[in-house]
């Protein structure tokens, strides 16, 4: 069966298929979106009513990577897709902040968008594609939405822009974003960047929109050899426009009054407020506000929301008194726990997180492993948002998706100022819990985590600060916000997350709820942002102004070893007795790689003694036996003719009766048992078999006196002390007869 598709050119020789009308036709929109051998396919459905007394955007984006997609099996026992992976909760994350803000402000209708990956190409990435295929979807519905909007991805590399990039060039990409737009105007930007300048970072985002006008256009054009469908019908709000409008005319005034107090408390405003339309509700009788207690809070919050807004681009001062650009006071301290290896406490007004930093072996690593990516992960960040930073009660129910986003943010913002694996062999986990909240806590992260990382000894190239900045817009009117609060961020028409160094930018996050948002504006906010950042920074440098020289007592030291690859299986033992036994001896974690030609040996331990204790063993199993030198054994075996002495890790010798003592030795049990220690020094290795001879007292004194005896014969019957007389005649051996040679011999 045929569908309906659009081809479309992205350059470079590179093309977008779009295809809709032939999978999931059940579906109130789906579309398959091919690029090179990946293929997305995104259905959108929706409820055809709301809930009752429901005010906001029910929507659903889940995104899944199918194994079968790359010809994989999933791992786990059960050998299926399950829940979903913090990467593809990721990409959901994105596909959701792009669509959110398009639909119709009163629609409240429940709406699923799923996004599944269906074929996968390694040089291909799917995550740039999904926004493009849920727009799609809803654009050939008939599900309200004010697209199309469209995502790419637009890397930095080598002094030049480049769109849609393969999984190759990702690799040393100085810049890489993905910004959602719709034709007009840019709605979503999250990105990680090596210090790039604010500059580059503006030039990318108008390459970005650039083509994502190109997406847009096509969409439309889908839409239109579809046969563009007559979006619902829709009516999800009861209004009383005589109930609004007695509500702005009786609080607007006292709002804005309240709100230009400029109270820092977030406890105490939000009283103020309560009050505010409390006093209104006392106006009504009790039956009608009970029953339009609904419309009375959706209409107050919205006067609320103008009042506040108004009040701040009149004023230019904000809710808690500051100046648009001016940044809560802050205070952060280090080494506040005593036990972990590295802490810190960052508060920033009434935003404060505790973080900590963990210091583990490769052992520790995170082992990734989706449809489209595989590998390990050594630097981790845990991003924790309990209810009572809010004073909220909230059950722990897992990690949201928030929590993953914003942890996200903050691990990529702090990556790019980790020394290299050579520098820190640490496998590095991060975790900040969030204390208190009222304005961005993913930058507290970020500061936090900085100065944890200081404070247990990584050597990091530099600090690193993150701020929030804010905007609000009306008409020829708007401000650019630095730090901004809670209710800043809700009321406001653009949250942009900004990290970096004093030299450049390290990641972003944007989120822009309005229309028609110029560069100028934009630029305005780096800069603002530009000298927030620094601000952080030097009360950063103030608390800690390097990473300590030394990690701490308690953090467990690594120490690297090389060796020749062919000694792997030796250090490991059979079955890992070797390294198992050595492991249990020192208290040491041993962890070995290879490498080419090497192999890579990682001793992890506290103490001193237990790493230089497994260097010794592993040094005395590389090492070759030399005939002359000196060793510490062990005995390990005890026969009538010697015993058997381990002088390296897994080379036994035999120390023969004769070679113990220069005194006579009639019993070997008399002078050892299994396990004494005794030096010995090699004296000779079997040219035929191998084997090891060793001799103890030859590293002892001669006594005075001493004649030479004839060597006993290991395997002699005679008598003990019966040398033969040699005086007496040998007895003749009888002559034995010759066998006649070959050519002599008759065969049978």
């Amino acid at each position: 069966m045929q569908g309906i598709k659009k081809i479309f050119d992205i350059g470079d020789g590179r093309t977008i298929e779009l295809e809709t009308g032939k999978l999931a036709k059940q579906a109130d929109g789906s579309v398959v979106v091919r690029m090179g051998d990946t293929m997305l396919l995104a259905t959108a459905v929706a409820k055809k009513t709301a809930g009752e007394n429901v005010d906001f955007m029910p929507l659903t984006v889940d995104y899944q990577e199918k194994y079968a997609s790359v010809g994989r099996f999933p791992g786990g026992f059960f050998k299926r897709e399950a829940r979903p992976s913090e990467y593809e909760i990721l990409i959901a994350r994105l596909v959701d902040r792009a669509l959110r803000p398009l639909f119709p402000e009163d629609f409240h209708a429940e709406v699923q968008v799923q996004i599944t990956l269906i074929s996968g190409d390694q040089s291909t990435p799917p995550d740039a594609l999904a926004a493009l295929a849920a727009s799609a979807a809803l654009a050939v519905s008939d599900i309200p939405f004010n697209g199309p909007v469209s995502e790419v991805r637009v890397i930095y590399t080598d002094g030049k822009f480049v769109v849609s990039p393969s999984l190759a060039e990702l690799e040393n990409a100085e810049l890489d974003l993905i910004v959602a737009a719709t034709a007009d105007n840019i709605m979503m930007v999250e990105g990680e960047m090596k210090e790039v300048s604010e500059e580059i970072m503006l030039e990318a985002l108008k390459i970005a929109h650039d083509a994502i006008k190109t997406h847009c256009k096509a969409i439309s054009e889908l839409e239109e050899m579809v046969g563009k469908k007559v979006k619902r019908e829709y009516c999800h709000e009861t209004n009383d426009e005589e109930l609004k409008n007695a509500i702005h005319n009786a609080v607007y005034q006292k709002v804005y009054d309240f709100a230009k107090q400029g109270i820092p408390n977030k406890s105490i405003r939000g009283e103020g407020f309560a009050a505010i339309k409390q006093e209104f509700i006392d106006t009504l009788s009790p039956e009608e506000a009970k029953e339009k207690s609904f419309l009375i809070s959706k209409y107050f919050h919205d006067v609320e929301k103008e009042a506040m807004r108004d009040m701040v681009l009149n004023e230019r001062v904000r809710l808690d008194g500051r100046r648009l650009d001016e940044i809560r006071p802050i205070w952060a301290e280090v080494d506040y726990l005593p036990t972990p290896h590295g802490s810190a406490v960052f508060t920033r007004g009434e935003t404060q997180s505790l973080t900590t930093c963990t210091l583990g072996t490769k052992l520790d690593e995170q082992i990734i492993d989706g449809a489209m990516i595989e590998g390990k992960n050594n630097f981790i960040l845990h991003y924790n948002f309990p209810g009572f930073s809010t004073g909220e009660v909230k059950p722990n129910r897992g990690t949201s998706r928030r929590e993953i986003g914003h942890g996200n943010l903050a691990m990529r913002a702090l990556k790019q100022v980790l020394p290299t694996a050579e520098e820190c062999p640490y496998t590095i986990r991060i975790v900040s819990d969030i204390l208190e909240s009222n304005g961005s806590s993913s930058m507290a992260t970020v500061c936090a985590g900085c100065l944890s990382l200081m404070d247990a000894g990584v050597k990091i190239r530099k600090p690193v600060s993150g701020i929030a900045m804010g905007l609000i817009a009306k008409g020829d009117k708007w401000a650019v916000l630095s730090d901004i609060l809670g209710d800043e961020d809700h009321l406001g028409d653009m949250d942009f997350k900004v990290t970096g160094t004093r030299d450049g930018i390290t990641a972003c996050q944007m989120d822009i709820k309005c229309d028609g948002l110029s560069y100028e504006i934009l630029a305005k906010a780096l800069a603002q942002a530009n000298a927030g950042r620094m601000h952080i920074l030097n009360i950063i440098e103030e608390t800690m102004p390097a990473p300590r020289e030394d990690y701490k007592p308690h953090v467990p030291r690594v120490v690297k070893m090389s060796i020749p690859k062919e000694f792997i299986g030796a250090i490991i033992g059979p079955g890992g007795k070797i390294i198992q036994e050595m492991q249990k001896e020192s208290g040491a974690v041993i962890v070995i790689e290879e490498k080419g030609e090497f192999g890579i040996i990682d001793i992890v331990a506290v103490n001193k003694e237990s790493i230089d204790s497994v260097i010794a063993k592993i040094n005395g199993i590389i090492a070759v036996p030399e005939i002359g030198e000196e060793y510490e054994g062990t005995v390990k075996n005890l026969q009538t003719f010697g015993a058997f002495v381990e002088f390296l890790p897994g080379k036994d010798g035999l120390l023969h009766v004769s070679e113990i003592s220069w005194n006579r030795v009639d019993n070997v049990e008399d002078v050892y048992k299994v396990g004494d220690k005794v030096t010995v020094r090699l004296i000779e290795v079997d040219k035929k078999t191998g084997k090891y001879k060793l001799s103890h007292k030859v590293l002892t004194p001669k006594p005075e006196g001493y004649v030479e005896r004839a060597p006993r014969a290991e395997h002699s019957h005679r008598p003990e002390g019966g040398n033969r007389d040699s005086s007496r005649p040998r007895p003749e051996r009888p002559v034995r007869a010759e066998r006649p040679a070959e050519s002599d011999q008759t065969e049978n």
